[in-house]
Order: C-alpha cells, then structure tokens, then sequence
C-alpha cells in the first residue's frame, strides 16, 4: 500500500494555492510539489518527489475559528509520486525542523469486526436488549426528531435496508486505500458519495440507533436522521474479513460529519496508539469546539486498554453488559469508560436487507449515540432549546445505574444506560424555572 507522510506546521505556509488531498485523486495536474524549502530539500535528497496537498478541507472559504483553533488550517498531506518505503530517517529529519509541530507516516487502521450471524426471527427478537435500558418507556417522551441528525463512522451502510430508508441522508465514502489490491476487496480506491455496507457492521449498528421495526426492535431514535460517512473497507485477513482503514481518512471522515450538520457521532471502531500523538485528538478537539458529541466503543479485548478515540478525554467510551446484566467479559475497561450498554446477542439491520445478531462494544455504543441524540430531540421538542455536550454527559451521569456503591466504576463507568430516567431529569431540568438556571 502507498504511504502519505502527514505533517503539521508551527506556522502556516503563505502558499494558499494548495489542494484539498481528495480534490488531486482524479486530477494531479493541480496538486503542488512544493512546500517548505526544507521540506522539499530533505525530499530531494531521499529522491521521493511528492504531491503536496491540504489534509483537511476549511468549512466556508475561509478557515473558520474551530478550524484555526486546532490548527488543521496547518495540516498537510505529502503523497509520494513513486511507491517506496518512507525511510525512518526521512521523518526524523523533517521531525527536527524548528517550525514542524508534528510529522508521522500514514498508518492503516485494522478493526477487528464482530462476527455477525444472519438469520430470519420475529419482530421480539431480542427486544431484551431495548428493554434492559427503558426504551418503550422513553418513547413515550420522544422517538426522535428529524433536526437531529447522528452521524454514523463505519464500514458504511445498506443504503436500500427497509429499517433504515426513512432515516438516511445523502452521506459520503473516505475509504481511499491506494494500491491496496490483493489486500482489499470491494470498494476500496477512490472516495464518492455511495458510502455502501460491505461487512454488514455499519448497517446494524445504524439499525440500532434508527431502525424502523418492521422486524426488528424499533430503534432508539427512529425519527432522527443518519448520516452515513464509509471510513472502513473491507479487508480479507485469516479468511474472514475485517475493517479497515487509513487513520488519517477516518479524520477526514469526522470532520466531513461535523461540517455537515452531525450533532451526534457514533464511532463503533478503535484503534491502539503506536506512535507520537493520540489517534484523531486533532478532530475529536474541532468536534468540542462545534459542540458535536462522539460516542465510541471501547473495545473488545476484555483487558484494561486504551482504543481511540474512546480513550480521548472528551469522547463518550462505551462498554458493554450482556444478558443477564452483568458486564461483558470482552468489555475492553478502565477509567475512560463512561457507561455501559446492551452489547451481547444484539439483533439489528444488516446486509442485503437482512438481519443478524451480533456481540461486541461496537453494537453497546449505538445505544449511547440513540441516547444523546434522544435528549437533544427531546429538548428541541420541550423547549425549542440546543442542549450543551456537557448537559448531555451530566444527564447521563446522574441518571445511570450503578452496578455497585462508587459513583464510577473501572469497568461500568457511570453505570448502566437508563433511558426513562435520563427523560425524566431533563424533563424537570427543562420546567422554565429550572431551566433558567441550567441555562446560564
């Protein structure tokens, strides 16, 4: 597979000419060589010529005051021209230049995908899971409203699903993995607008959130929107397949989520940190700024691990309870983990207008995205009001339930999800007397 070396500048170059890296994929005749003296020197020296282009793309015509805050005004992509090796002592020379912030090689991020189980049951299968966390109860405040919009990063989705038809907006595919034949199947090169589902994960864990129930569990928020961003392609591994996908693409895909309207985004992926930096805490941070909130899994090793982005402080790490209520022995733990959800036997949407079961963190941390996205809804149908990231994490907070005496626990954080009594809470929060101290 063809590396990208990412490099983020101290200081902005005075070049403005530069291209958005997706913008060169059909069209190099406008990409530039040239970035830096020292920069283009150093890649002189190795012989890698290289296509020089923006690594994120600014909201408007201008870079806004989020984008600049976080510096991805400063970011940049440099692909190679040629397919070779980026030597180690290339990055280190471009590290100790005084005006580089960071520099690091495009990594491929490899998630391990639940194993899914197709199969045809009746309209109660595994309404167990819906049940654990009161959502017939919560309906009867709100299924969602359509101004909400929860933005789902994944291997895709089954844009023609009946459950899930009535929810999706027109979304966007950042899988771009050049040169990845023999590794990849399916739609792996060049990124559209068709962000369709082949694993089947993305789709279920959107069925989780939206889904119509028409022979499944209605979902969370029905009535709300999914914005389908494809950051994960299909890779054959062991003889089974696995998701995959460039980390600095999964960036993009979260920036694009925010751009476009996501007050919600559910991540139901995670990766371990190899190198300097933290996985996406450029983004996750422009995402604070714009007040989206990011759920994430937390993982499915069962150990005491950090997976980004769950382990960001800002992002909402879910874990997962299985049956019978106690927590999953897969449930990756510690103290990043912030609640606890429905993760075992869960049965949802899946591929060619099907459904399967399936077990994981990945398919407990829709159900906190449903949650977050059903508070917001909620508001905005009370009182018209847009509530805050942190009005949403205290909502949650205090409404939990505990799996034991401490306020959070190491491997239930919070506790377990609560749907009924979070409504309840913010019902009373937004009474107008309580709401005009909540508010201020």
């Amino acid at each position: 597979m063809k590396q990208h070396i990412k490099v983020k500048l101290k200081i902005d170059v005075l070049n403005t000419d530069i291209p958005y890296w997706q913008d060169i994929l059909n069209n190099k005749k406008i990409a530039k060589d040239s970035l830096h003296p020292e920069i283009d020197r150093i890649f002189f020296e190795y012989r890698i010529p290289v296509w020089v282009t923006k690594e994120y793309k600014a909201t408007g015509k201008d870079w806004d005051m989020a984008e600049l805050a976080n510096g991805l005004n400063r970011v940049y992509r440099l692909i190679p021209k040629v397919d070779t090796p980026i030597p180690a002592q290339l990055v280190q020379q471009v590290s100790d230049l005084p005006f580089i912030e960071e520099v690091r090689i495009g990594e491929l991020a490899c998630v391990e995908l639940p194993a899914l189980m197709p199969t045809q049951m009746s309209t109660d299968t595994d309404i167990r899971s819906r049940s654990s966390i009161y959502l017939d109860e919560a309906h009867q405040f709100t299924k969602g409203e359509a101004s909400v919009i929860v933005a789902v990063l994944d291997t895709g989705i089954n844009l023609t699903h009946p459950e899930l038809q009535h929810a999706l907006l027109r979304g966007e595919d950042f899988v771009d993995i050049i040169d990845g034949a023999g590794k990849f199947i399916g739609d792996y090169l060049d990124y559209d607008d068709v962000p369709d589902d082949e694993v089947g994960h993305g789709t279920h864990v959107a069925g989780i959130i939206a889904g119509k129930g028409l022979m499944m569990p209605i979902g969370v928020v029905p009535n709300c929107k999914i914005l389908p961003v494809r950051v994960l392609g299909a890779m054959e591994r062991n003889g089974k397949r696995v998701g995959a996908g460039l980390v600095d693409n999964i960036n993009t895909g979260i920036k694009w989520a925010v751009d476009n309207g996501a007050n919600v985004i559910n991540m139901s992926l995670g990766i371990r940190n190899t190198g300097g930096g933290l996985p996406h805490e450029e983004v996750v941070n422009y995402a604070k700024h714009k007040g989206v909130t990011i759920v994430a899994a937390s993982g499915n090793d069962g150990q005491e691990q950090l997976y980004y982005p769950g382990a960001l402080p800002y992002v909402i790490a879910v874990g997962a309870f299985d049956e019978i209520g106690n927590i999953a022995n897969f449930s990756t733990y510690g103290k990043q983990v912030s609640f606890v959800a429905p993760g075992t036997n869960i049965y949802s949407s899946y591929l060619n207008n099907n459904y399967a079961f399936s077990s994981g963190t990945s398919h407990a941390s829709p159900f906190v995205a449903g949650a977050v996205a059903m508070l917001k809804s909620y508001a905005v149908k009370k009182r018209n009001l847009r509530l805050s990231d942190n009005q949403i994490k205290y909502i949650l907070k205090h409404t939990s339930d505990k799996i034991d005496t401490q306020f959070k626990h190491r491997k239930a954080g919070f506790g377990k999800l609560n749907l009924l009594d979070a409504l309840r809470l913010l019902d009373y929060k937004l009474r107008r007397e309580e709401v005009e101290k909540w508010m201020s």
